[in-house]
């Protein structure tokens, strides 16, 4: 019999006589760690994080926010967390999804609606405009606007996935890649925490997933009281807040 499946967890046996569909029994691994209103066992084997939108355009002091005059002195915060965090779920088996907003360049995906969120006036620096400090078209797939700052080193075996909404749910492979994978359980980090990061983590959860974010690998440029309503809106309705160290304590443990 010959495996067939790009991910162990989910594949089938097959040869030319038959197939056998029975998925193989994977060990559960859980840890628990203190959470927020309370503490959570997870099943590292069946869990993936998911790091959003920390990309140039976003964090970098010559991207887009910048220039457009918003201080990213907030969206650069979870950069250190997520640098000791990332290396502990590596080791431990964990996916890391980086989903970035990477729009076509064509911009033919999306509606005046979206568009006008960003350039009001239609007359701003908009999605796919260039830049005026480097010429590099604004969240677009494949420009360095649109990649992970150096100072997070993607690794061989970690996901890349653009997105194109406030969810990366609409128009991407992301459910279909974490069903693949095995996964039920999705850790959130990332920018802007009460954009990007809460639509995708909602729609995590309104697709059956268990979600938490990890509070200081997560942030926004946002006011603090939209911090604090996302907070409580995490908490109350779909899930969980956790913190890194206490992560990386468990896994360690464990």
């Amino acid at each position: 019999m010959i495996r067939l499946g790009s991910a162990p967890n989910t594949a089938w046996q097959v040869s030319a006589e038959r197939a056998d569909l029975v998925r193989p029994a994977v060990p559960a691994r859980p840890i628990t760690l203190d959470a927020v209103p309370k503490p959570v066992t997870l099943d590292l084997a069946r869990t993936a994080v998911v790091v959003v939108d920390m990309q140039n355009d976003f964090c970098h002091p010559e991207g887009w926010l910048a220039g457009i005059g918003v201080d990213v002195t907030p969206a650069r915060a979870p950069i250190g967390p997520l640098q000791r965090l990332l290396p502990v779920l590596r080791g431990a088996g964990v996916p890391i999804v980086w989903l970035n907003w990477g729009n076509r360049p064509d911009r033919l995906n999306l509606s005046p609606a979206l568009l006008h969120v960003y350039n009001p006036d239609g007359r701003s620096v908009g999605i796919g405009d260039p830049l005026p400090t480097s010429g590099a078209p604004v969240l677009t797939e494949g420009s360095w606007a649109a990649a992970v700052v150096d100072d997070l080193p993607v690794e061989d075996g970690d996901i890349r996935m653009s997105k194109y909404r406030m969810s990366g749910f609409w128009d991407t492979p992301l459910d279909s890649v974490l069903r693949t994978l095995g996964v039920t359980t999705v850790l959130f980090g990332g920018v802007n925490a009460d954009q990007c990061v809460l639509h995708t983590l909602a729609d995590a959860n309104f697709l059956g997933y268990d979600t938490l974010m990890v509070e200081d690998a997560t942030a926004t440029t946002s006011p603090d009281y939209c911090w604090q309503a996302t907070l409580y809106n995490v908490r109350q309705i779909f899930g969980f807040t956790c913190r890194g160290p206490d992560l990386i304590a468990a896994i360690e443990a464990a």
